[in-house]
């Protein structure tokens, strides 16, 4: 694209060089960003403030429930428009960070579909961002290699469809401002994926594909339509050519499914069960009001209570609407020289794809190449058309209070060890630069974080009663939170000694979690002051 057909007034500063970024960062391609920025930033702005007022409604005790001025949309005979053929087969996704060695890792798993992930699994360094969108241009050009220890890894001829993840609406790219504030982080990662890979993957096919996460209202869905709409004029491409699939992983969310795909119609071609961002959206949302207090996060499972309303309505509206129904992140993975162990996530993953296919979603999350054929095996057995869109689920009726039923159970010390040691190793590893940790044998990212530290604060906030290791009951406050951590960090210590302790950044991240978990107030997000951190240490 000339440089002379796009206008801002105000052209943007980059703050640091790195690695990649003379070829990602181009004067073109950052003119393009400012003007999405320029266009779209003051509504942008509008739309986080509605979600400060929403929350603060629902803390004030209105509950989430469907809109009464959006019933037509939802009562309505309509469909979106049609799937393209390149996505009609969807049954196994494989999810990762824009690591080099990792793309091409995932690439090369025989999945269906490699989501590129910019968010929850990447540490947001602007090292690993401008690396990440360098990797998106080499794959662009079949390009994407990578050596390391001797070994030569590229991608196979036969790879799988790639669709990007942008970072969320409320997240910022501090390393880049326009005005002198922060360019958006989302406009910041689709305007540059797409300018650089929007026209070579619409020749090809391949695209541009995008994923949509943590949308609360279908006024952000909106949004995205209409920054869809002008980046394609702006670009050269037919209107329609990107499709986007949403993460429903917000509570709100959840009740606007029909409106979001309404709003999207032009551009959407499915609904993702973002299960762990779910979870941790539903503590967030009902953080006021203790009769939502959830049990040990062991116990949060699909098969029951708000999740399983919540997983089927989003098989519901999306076959009615003509779109895929995705299922979520099996959190299990592969254990190394242990069969048992591996043979007991095998047999996790197996349990959660056979209840995704026989609700009749359409596909499922893997977060690594060992469980591609595992889950693959479960989808071709159940599912021999490409797709169970044609499948209806009326019969399911999904009543508000469904989705707001919390799931039973008790609340341990051993849960709570257990969000303190995630939280903890999680945060560490993320101002390290890593997004996706294998911890305890499960794949964590920011979501499960997020998970832990939020229960972490709600259990303190309604001084829930905790079942202790030899069976008496003990309400958690701040002071034995504080001796809870504490014995954390002295654990980490003994581990690692001094020096691999402070390398490993976990005294920061055991303040972080502290905070976070006894502020007087929720933080939206344990990211956001952890991102400072990150910047400074990148």
């Amino acid at each position: 694209m000339p440089l002379d057909r796009i206008t801002t007034a105000l052209p943007p500063v980059v703050l640091r060089r790195v690695a990649g970024d003379d070829h990602v960062l181009t004067p073109e391609a950052l003119a393009f960003v400012a003007e999405l920025q320029a266009r779209f930033g003051l509504r942008l702005h509008a739309l986080m403030v509605a979600r400060t007022r929403r929350q603060a409604r629902t803390d004030a005790g209105e509950m989430p429930d469907y809109l009464p001025d959006t019933r037509d949309i939802r009562q309505g005979i309509w469909q979106a428009s049609p799937v393209p053929a390149q996505l009609a087969d969807r049954r196994v996704e494989i999810t990762g960070p824009v690591d080099r060695k990792m793309m091409i890792n995932a690439l090369n798993s025989g999945a269906r579909v490699f989501m590129a992930d910019f968010e929850d699994a990447t540490a947001p360094s602007f090292t690993n961002i401008i690396a990440g969108h360098a990797n998106l241009l080499d794959y662009r050009d079949g390009t994407l290699e990578h050596q390391a220890n001797g070994k030569s890894y590229s991608v196979n001829a036969d790879a799988p469809l790639l669709i990007v993840r942008p970072r969320g609406l409320h997240l910022a790219e501090a390393n880049v401002l326009i005005g002198g504030q922060p360019v958006s982080a989302a406009l910041f990662d689709f305007g540059l994926s797409l300018f650089h890979c929007g026209r070579a993957f619409a020749a090809t096919g391949r695209g541009p594909f995008y994923y949509l996460p943590k949308l609360e209202s279908h006024g952000e869905a909106r949004f995205w339509n209409e920054v869809f709409t002008f980046a394609q004029d702006r670009i050269g491409l037919a209107q329609g050519t990107i499709k986007a699939t949403v993460l429903i992983e917000t509570l709100h969310a959840a009740f606007q499914m029909d409106e979001i795909i309404w709003e999207l119609r032009d551009h959407i071609a499915g609904l993702n069960c973002g299960r762990w961002d779910y979870i941790f959206s539903y503590i967030k949302t009902m953080r006021n009001h203790a009769a939502f207090v959830l049990p040990d996060r062991a116990e949060v499972t699909m098969d029951q209570a708000f999740l399983a309303s919540y997983a089927a309505r989003l098989v519901k509206v999306c076959h009615r609407r003509g779109i895929h129904a995705m299922g979520g992140m099996s959190a299990a993975i592969p254990v190394r020289d242990d069969a048992e162990a591996n043979e007991a996530a095998f047999a996790q993953v197996r349990a959660d794809k056979l209840r995704e296919v026989g609700m009749g979603f359409d596909g499922c999350w893997v977060a690594h190449p060992d469980l591609v054929p595992v889950a693959q095996a479960i989808f071709d057995a159940e599912m021999p058309g490409p797709n169970q869109i044609r499948k209806p689920r009326q019969e399911w009726r999904i009543e508000p209070a469904m989705l707001l039923r919390p799931h039973q159970g008790k609340v341990t010390q051993a849960g709570v060890e257990t969000n303190i040691a995630v939280a903890i190793e999680y945060l560490a590893q993320w101002l390290s630069g890593r997004g996706a940790v294998p911890i305890h044998n499960l794949m964590e990212d920011a979501a499960t974080a997020e998970i832990s530290r939020a229960q972490l604060w709600q259990w303190q906030r309604h001084r829930t009663a905790i079942v202790t290791h030899d069976g008496a009951e003990r309400p958690l406050d701040s002071a034995w939170l504080g001796e809870l951590v504490q014995a954390e960090i002295l654990r980490l210590l003994d581990r690692h000694g001094p020096n691999g302790f402070h390398r490993g950044h976990y005294a920061s991240a055991a303040r972080i979690v502290l905070e976070a978990a006894t502020a007087p107030e929720l933080p939206d997000f344990i990211t956001t002051p952890a991102y400072a951190v990150l910047n400074a240490l990148d």
